[in-house]
């Protein structure tokens, strides 16, 4: 799959869940932020980020998307930290 797959950020996000006790939620993100590093089916600008979430019945929720963001490394950075605590704080 690679690093910036819905696979990678889905287990990077459960992991912490299961690693750590008191957590009861995670965020993970993989992407190529650019200014280099784009190919033809990952360009710059595509992120995945997860969400996990431990239910109070210690139930796992997880949650993936993709996005792809126009503008430069520092754009696409920031899209990406807002859309994951938007996604976080929505629940």
């Amino acid at each position: 799959y690679g690093a910036v797959s819905e696979p990678v950020v889905r287990a990077m996000a459960e992991g912490v869940l299961r690693a750590i006790d008191a957590a009861t939620v995670a965020i993970a993100v993989s992407g190529v932020a650019g200014p280099d590093g784009g190919t033809a089916d990952k360009p710059v600008g595509t992120i995945w980020l997860a969400w996990a979430r431990r239910e109070k019945d210690g139930a796992l929720r997880l949650e993936a998307r993709c996005e792809r963001f126009a503008g430069g490394r520092d754009d696409v950075r920031r899209w990406t930290v807002r859309l994951a605590l938007e996604r976080l704080l929505a629940g």
